[in-house]
């Protein structure tokens, strides 16, 4: 580094415009430890991923969703050899080898791929079983997922009503449900409650399962799934009064509780002050009726749009530092998010992160090599994907370089416990004003998504490591059961080399409050988060009054406040709303690049191209004030946008950052 950006550097620290160890130019990125490496696709073959297998030799055997399986021979080659091995199905999303023999699910088929003369390509389609289909377009099917027990797990999509195309509709027996099939093709109904589910997976050989935000289900998540189990969406209780039905929840149940605005001619739009429950207390309150809450939520827009596939990593450490964890992909977002799971009083909860973007395709089939490389199957055909190219196959590579991460989060009796991948700075991790704690939850009705409602920031009151430095035990105040805790260690550096986390935000879902003993910490009262962003801007006074002050309050105090003030629509205004002056300067656009990707909103928004969202260049030629883009950061607006995807509320990026991007996109339209 020259004198003048060393000078360069050090100024932007004192002036709380840096947060990392080092310089945003030089801090290490996503690629430093895990590469993607393409996967050539020969010409002519449109490989649009929907399903996707290991074999035991090594090979890939990669399902269409144009109805083709392939085998890839030596994957890891320059120029893999393509051998189709089956053709004509139907809209195949999953793909599973059990006994030497590939089995796919069609639209409305669990079908067996038998070789018979041993050519190298299927002859014989055999149907297992079959399941309702109405020909409605949306009606997937997904799977199989092959249980301890050697069944095969299928979950299959609702339709959509005709003129009400946001209501997810059970046209016909199964749609919406998980089924159980057994190898002789006896089919079971096992959970109901599912939306969209292209997530599934096996979890130390329990059945999870994930969903996509939308009508019921307030944001992306990961559910663990038992046999009559109801998991949220309405529409496919209109079967579990049939005799083999194993539900015991049925539609009266919630819509005594939650109107369902069942209006095909009027899409229910969200009410910032109307009644609300939530499925966690949907679940609490009915103990006896089989409602499962998410394991772990996803937040929309940050973690995904579009939950796909579920992997479990079983590299033994040759992948990273994430042995047994849980590798979740994302379609619409082209990327893979982690989670980390554990069962608290017989619930399983756990903390998701942000682990790995910039997927060409979108990410909807994962799995293992021979290799312990992660094999990533795209498509974008139909449903959109951050990234452009319209299918493809690419191998995630761990290079071998230890990332400094949240490798877990551990739910205490007052707080949490976060283990690192490195040993940490213990000044650092240890002032509780390197720690930003807030909970939100989603609410349970009809409208597509849910923002996040009753937001509150939660005091870290102690912070203490371990004597090696790989944990640290933090004191929380307010914790909430059924609740997410967006944990962000913001300050907390690594030992070795003075880094900051790659990924600063863990997602805990606390379902359930351990028992045990508190932690043996002194308590202190930390900075409010308006202290601590004046001391950022450089503008903060060191008075009695401010070292005084108690934690965060809550959004409805500063809303308070700030209607006192003469504030204009406060409802817009998020706990970081306080006033803090704006730098005349706008950020270079490296600055706005190290920001965007700190907050993940690289993942949804390009500057020159749409991806999930609108361009920034789009944005900055609306000709919005800056104040405005900063209200829609907080607050968006999907009618401004009715043809792409709805995004979620950033309510989690400290105002400051808010102030310094909007007024970047602003500037953008001026050049």
């Amino acid at each position: 580094m020259n004198i003048k950006s060393f000078i360069h550097t050090c100024t932007l620290a004192v002036l709380g415009c840096m947060t990392l160890g080092v310089s945003a130019q030089d801090a290490p990125t996503e690629n430093d430890y895990y590469k993607i490496i393409k996967v050539p696709v020969p010409e002519g073959i449109i490989l649009e991923v929907g399903g996707m297998v290991t074999l035991p030799n090594g090979d890939i055997a990669a399902a269409t969703r144009r109805g083709d399986v392939y085998i890839i021979e030596n994957p890891t080659a320059a120029t893999p050899n393509y051998r189709k091995f089956a053709t004509g199905l139907h809209e195949i999303l999953g793909l599973a080898f059990k006994d030497n023999y590939l089995y796919c699910a069609q639209r409305g088929e669990l079908t067996k791929l038998i070789d018979t003369n041993g050519d190298g390509k299927a002859d014989r389609y055999q149907t297992v079983a079959s399941w309702a289909i109405s020909g409605h377009y949306h009606e997937y099917s997904f799977g199989p997922k092959v249980g301890p027990d050697g069944a095969f797990y299928v979950t299959a999509n609702v339709g959509f009503g005709a003129s009400d195309w946001w209501a997810g509709k059970s046209f016909v027996e199964g749609r919406g449900w998980t089924l159980r099939i057994t190898e002789d093709g006896k089919v079971e109904p096992y959970a109901a409650g599912m939306r969209s589910p292209c997530g599934i997976g096996l979890v130390d050989g329990e059945f999870f399962y994930g969903d996509n935000q939308g009508d019921w289900m307030g944001s992306g998540f990961v559910s663990h799934v038992e046999k009559g189990d109801f998991l949220g969406h309405p529409a496919s209780l209109a079967w579990a009064d049939k005799p083999n039905s194993p539900v015991k929840m049925r539609k009266e149940m919630i819509f005594a509780k939650v109107d369902p605005r069942d209006n095909p001619k009027v899409k229910p739009e969200y009410i910032k002050d109307e009644p609300m429950t939530t499925i966690y207390e949907m679940a609490k309150n009915n103990p006896n009726m089989g409602i499962k809450s998410p394991a772990v939520w996803l937040p929309h827009g940050v973690l995904g749009v579009s939950t796909s596939e579920i992997i479990t990593d079983d590299t033994k450490g040759e992948f990273g530092p994430f042995a047994g964890q849980v590798f979740v992909g994302d379609q619409g977002m082209s990327k893979i998010a982690r989670v980390f799971l554990e069962k608290v009083k017989g619930r399983y909860q756990g903390a998701s992160f942000d682990f790995k973007s910039g997927f060409r395709s979108g990410v909807l089939r994962m799995s293992w090599g021979t290799d312990n490389a992660m094999y990533v199957g795209g498509t974008n055909r139909g449903w959109g994907s951050a990234g452009k190219e319209p299918f493809g196959l690419e191998r995630l590579m761990y290079v071998g370089k230890m990332p400094f991460e949240m490798k877990a989060v551990r739910a205490m009796p007052d707080g949490f416990e976060i283990e690192f991948t490195q040993a940490v700075d213990k000044k650092t991790a240890e002032d509780v004003n390197n720690y930003d704690v807030s909970s939100y939850t989603y609410k349970y009705h009809p409208v597509y998504g849910s923002p996040l409602v009753e937001r509150k920031d939660n005091a870290v009151r102690g912070a203490k490591t371990t004597e090696d430095g790989m944990k640290v035990r933090i004191v929380v105040d307010n914790l909430r059961e059924g609740f997410v805790h967006d944990i962000k260690p913001d300050g907390v550096r690594s030992a070795k080399d003075n880094l900051a986390l790659l990924h600063g935000s863990a997602y805990y879902t606390l379902n359930n409050i351990p028992d045990g003993e508190k932690a043996n910490i002194a308590l202190v009262t930390p900075k409010t988060r308006e202290q601590r962003e004046q001391v950022d801007a450089g503008t903060a006074v060191n008075t009695p009054d401010n070292q005084m002050k108690e934690a965060a309050p809550s959004t409805e105090g500063v809303n308070a406040k700030i209607k006192g003030r003469g504030v204009k629509n406060p409802a817009i205004m998020t706990p970081s709303s306080t006033s803090v002056p704006v730098k005349s300067t706008v950020i270079s656009d490296k600055e706005a690049t190290a920001l965007l990707a700190k907050h993940t909103c690289l993942a949804c928004h390009k500057v020159n191209e749409r991806a999930v969202g609108p361009s920034y260049m789009e944005v900055a030629k609306r000709k919005y004030t800056t104040e405005q883009i900063e209200a829609l950061i907080y607050e968006p607006k999907p009618e401004n946008w009715p043809d792409l995807t709805p995004m979620a509320p950033m309510t989690h990026v400290p105002k400051k950052d808010v102030q310094k991007i909007a007024a970047w996109i602003n500037a953008l339209g001026k050049k």
